[in-house]
């Protein structure tokens, strides 16, 4: 797995968080995918959430600079759909943890 495809893995597990995933967080995440040069195979995989528990373990070999940002990404994430719940909140908390962050 790439470290393109783990970071959007990261970022999915973060929409689907509360349980749905609105048209603009699917925008969102189609963007990320985009942005990083994922192949379409690869892009199915991060939909199906496929290897999840492998890509906490690949981001967290990053820096810390770079897992920061990361964050920050995920934090855009939970927002794009303009509101942010507990559950996404909870994610984010335990991937920070998860990366050494928190």
């Amino acid at each position: 797995m790439t470290d393109a495809v783990a970071s959007c893995l990261l970022i999915a597990k973060v929409l689907v968080a509360d349980g749905m995933m609105a048209d603009n967080e699917r925008a969102f995440l189609a963007r990320s995918m985009e942005a990083l040069g994922l192949s379409d195979e690869e892009q199915k995989q991060v939909r199906l959430l496929e290897g999840f528990d492998e890509a906490e373990r690949i981001v967290s070999t990053r820096t810390a600079a770079d897992k920061r940002a990361l964050v920050d990404r995920l934090l855009e994430a939970a927002l794009a759909d303009g509101k942010l719940s507990p559950h996404e909140t909870t994610t984010i908390a335990a991937l920070t943890k998860a990366l050494g962050l928190g």
